[in-house]
């Protein structure tokens, strides 16, 4: 038996899109793609490293943007 779910209500509702949309400043923006691409070519030591310089980024005070919840 499956679960049905009320009309017009999202399938999985933490994955509506939130009324504040997050934009990353350009040094985030440019980790975050340089991330995906180390993803794509399977080079995880490089897409570590994106995520690690990003969350240092983030914590030094230089972004410019909210931190994304």
């Amino acid at each position: 038996m499956s679960a049905q779910r009320p009309e017009g209500q999202p399938a999985r509702p933490e994955l509506a899109s939130p009324e504040i949309q997050f934009t990353p400043c350009g040094p985030c923006q440019h980790l975050t793609q340089a991330e995906a691409e180390a993803n794509a070519a399977y080079d995880w030591s490089k897409a570590t490293d994106c995520r690690v310089l990003l969350k240092r980024h983030r914590a030094a005070g230089e972004c410019s943007a909210p931190e994304p919840e």
